[in-house]
């Protein structure tokens, strides 16, 4: 990893911190470069069972734009491409960043630094938990210039605020200030700036200090929950159940529980 990268992750003890590094970009979300970073760090993580949680920011004063707007004003890149081959390339390219992300088997922190706009917004969305400094806002502003959300937002927007505000949302592309979006529900909690990445540390302390294994499982089973019906949530956790029992750290845990 080199300060060029578009994604850096640092690293302390169980916790992994990424941080989008394109700030003369606004953060971007659209280049192939970090998306491929996103792909290459998600299965880093899911093969190492020592971390525990993994949090995303941004670098500078934007937690990301979204995507490329120069590339559209001067219709590069997938905006230069006829609609065929542009659907091709919403599939193989950004949307490869849900994909990546819904496969990432620890809880994810966003600490979210600034402005998320847009696919930044969605970025945002797709993260477990959501810290956010009091200069953050949230817009899914697709809408103000002719577009729609590409790359999952119609998936996430509504499970992280409920129908009703997702649609005014991405109705109106308006931006919700930090404030609002803690009264919404939109994040757990509003920090001072300066204190951002100490409170989305904090956050992942407190969960680190649960077993991986058991923490893996059980965000997979709160993932099955958002869509699977109550029993296959339920068959799912009786199947997963025995292997976090016959796990010697539960064992050891519940040994200690008794004596305290």
């Amino acid at each position: 990893m080199t300060t060029n990268d578009p994604l850096l992750i640092d690293e302390l003890g169980s916790i992994q911190i990424w941080t989008i590094n394109l700030p003369h970009e606004g953060n971007a979300v659209s280049g192939a470069a970090l998306i491929a970073a996103f792909e290459s760090a998600v299965d880093a993580v899911n093969a190492d069972d020592g971390v525990g949680a993994v949090i995303i920011t941004g670098t500078g004063k934007i937690f990301s734009a979204g995507g490329n707007v120069a590339e559209m004003a001067d219709r590069r890149g997938i905006f230069g491409l006829d609609g065929s081959a542009q659907r091709r390339a919403y599939v193989d390219g950004i949307q490869r960043i849900p994909r990546a992300i819904g496969r990432l088997e620890v809880p994810l922190i966003g600490a979210i630094n600034g402005p998320a706009v847009g696919a930044g917004c969605d970025l945002a969305m797709m993260c477990d938990l959501r810290v956010a400094s009091e200069r953050a806002s949230f817009a899914e502003s697709f809408v103000q210039v002719g577009l729609i959300p590409a790359d999952g937002g119609a998936w996430f927007l509504p499970r992280a605020v409920g129908w009703e505000r997702a649609a005014e949302m991405t109705f109106t592309g308006d931006h919700v200030d930090a404030a609002t979006a803690l009264a919404w529900g939109m994040v757990g909690s509003v920090v001072a700036h300066e204190e951002l990445l100490s409170a989305a540390r904090g956050l992942a302390e407190r969960i680190v200090k649960n077993p991986s294994h058991a923490l893996r499982m059980a965000k997979r089973l709160l993932h099955e929950s958002r869509n699977g019906t109550l029993e296959s949530v339920l068959g799912m956790a009786a199947a997963m159940q025995p292997l976090a029992q016959g796990d010697p750290e539960h064992a050891r845990r519940v040994a200690k529980w008794r004596t305290t």
